[in-house]
């Protein structure tokens, strides 16, 4: 299980276990995690951990987080990364081995990156000059979540109906990926990243990295999760994809 650790000018403090899918840090006592400082907002941030995988959300603080000494409003959180709350120091912690992504995991986790030198695979057509390529994809290692749980609906179609997405653009225009795992990474770490939640009541996008929010029909969403619905355009880092439902 991943935690934090709390330390102050070297002095390590505490260590909190994140046993909870969403954990407030703040200077008020209803924190789950509670640093009574004044450089320290009310509800300063919050990490939210699913499965494996924690995101930190600075919760528009007076004075901002910090991740590696870099501000941050939302970062998926990586083994040894420290979170800075003013003197305070959070080192995240999580122990746990990386899967190994091979040609046989392609269709399983999708990497947005920039043209490389690489080529593309022999079935897919050729990239031309500064198109943005879809490079290896789809892998186990699921990564992401909702920050703000959406309100339950009934649900719109029988259980047996899947979600998938269809890449419009790119090198690998044409290929499908099913979304049958419970969260699905698209994007490029670094540059923008959003993650597609399976939930029982329907599949929902939500914004986790990058100044720029994910497009779906032409408008950017918000920091709230937004249901999908069938045959939505959805468009992360200048790739375009279809998002349907499979009988």
């Amino acid at each position: 299980m991943a935690k934090l650790i709390l330390s102050m000018d070297g002095l390590v403090l505490k260590e909190i276990l994140l046993n909870k899918e969403r954990m407030t840090i703040g200077r008020k006592a209803t924190n789950d995690i509670q640093i009574d400082n004044l450089a320290i907002s009310g509800e300063h941030a919050a990490v939210v951990t699913i499965l494996n995988d924690s995101f930190l959300e600075d919760l528009n603080s007076t004075n901002g987080t910090l991740v590696n000494g870099q501000p941050a409003k939302k970062h998926f959180l990586k083994n040894g990364d420290v979170i800075e709350l003013g003197k305070y120091k959070l080192k995240y912690v999580a122990e746990q081995v990386q899967p190994v992504v091979d040609a046989a995991d392609f269709e399983k986790t999708m990497i947005l990156r920039p043209n490389a030198a690489k080529a593309a695979p022999a079935t897919a057509t050729e990239p031309s000059a500064g198109t943005t390529e879809v490079k290896a994809a789809f892998n186990d290692t699921l990564v992401g979540n909702q920050i703000t749980p959406p309100a339950f609906v009934p649900p719109p179609a029988a259980a047996s109906v899947v979600g998938a997405i269809q890449i419009l653009n790119g090198a690998n225009a044409g290929r499908e990926l099913e979304l049958t795992k419970t969260l699905t990474t698209l994007g490029k770490p670094g540059v923008q990243v959003a993650v597609i939640a399976k939930r029982p009541h329907g599949y929902f996008i939500t914004h986790v990295e990058g100044a720029q929010f994910p497009v779906v029909n032409g408008l950017a969403i918000d920091v709230q999760a937004r249901q999908l619905a069938d045959h939505d355009v959805i468009e992360i880092a200048g790739i375009k994809m279809e998002f349907f439902l499979k009988g």
